[in-house]
């Protein structure tokens, strides 16, 4: 690889490092999104809720005086009780996220990002072997994975959200607030990384584009 090219493909393999530590964290945590029900009386116990991809954790918070019809925030001191989603593990009780979101659209966002993760491994197996002597080449599918990576990211990111925007407009759920939390922010930051990092890297493994009419690809120096 050429001296001018180096920087900038350490560049692009740092932002797509980052990306990945983003990309983990996001897949791993549970707070994608906070659901808050409607609140009748104050002085009273209500049932908040911040979920990921794998797990549902409710919250029992008491309320105070206020004009805040909502339960929350999420912060606020309460018992806490988390639980795998049900159809990952039967075993787990988690009845009331089955009555509140569609378990397809879980079961969707979930294995997209584990797609996610298969491209992650892929891409950092070509991107270790490349540093060998005379295998910059791999650097190119190495790309490829990464933003294939944060494509699929994207996509459990919109699944996410579509998820949530239609458990707050079904009839059949107590929640009427959501916000979406810092794993999701980590999703958002890691697919743009991953995906943007991705094409960088692409372009800088490119070989040198001929400079004259009449040289070709094959004509030009080789890159060490």
């Amino acid at each position: 690889m050429s001296q001018t090219k180096a920087p900038k493909v350490r560049a692009a393999l740092f932002c797509i490092l980052v990306g990945i530590v983003l990309a983990t964290v996001a897949v791993v945590t549970d707070h994608w999104a906070v659901l808050s029900p409607e609140v009748e009386h104050h002085n009273a116990t209500c049932e908040a809720a911040h979920f990921g991809l794998w797990r549902i954790c409710i919250k029992r918070i008491v309320t105070s005086d206020g004009k805040d019809k909502t339960c929350g925030p999420i912060s606020l001191p309460g018992e806490k009780n988390c639980s795998y989603f049900r159809h990952f593990n039967p075993g787990e009780t988690s009845e009331i996220f089955e009555v509140t979101t569609q378990k397809e659209y879980s079961i969707s966002a979930a294995a997209i990002a584990i797609f996610s993760l298969g491209f992650i491994i892929m891409g950092t197996i070509c991107a270790l072997l490349s540093f060998r002597k005379k295998r910059d080449y791999l650097l190119r599918p190495a790309a490829m994975f990464y933003a294939f990576a944060g494509l699929c990211i994207f996509v459990s990111v919109e699944v996410t959200r579509q998820s949530v925007k239609r458990m707050i407009d079904s009839e059949h759920t107590v929640w009427i607030e959501y916000y979406y939390s810092w794993s999701f922010a980590c999703a958002c930051a890691a697919f743009v990384l991953l995906f943007l990092g991705g094409l960088a890297l692409l372009l800088f493994s490119l070989p040198r584009m001929p400079q004259n009419p009449w040289e070709s690809c094959m004509d030009a120096e080789p890159e060490h």
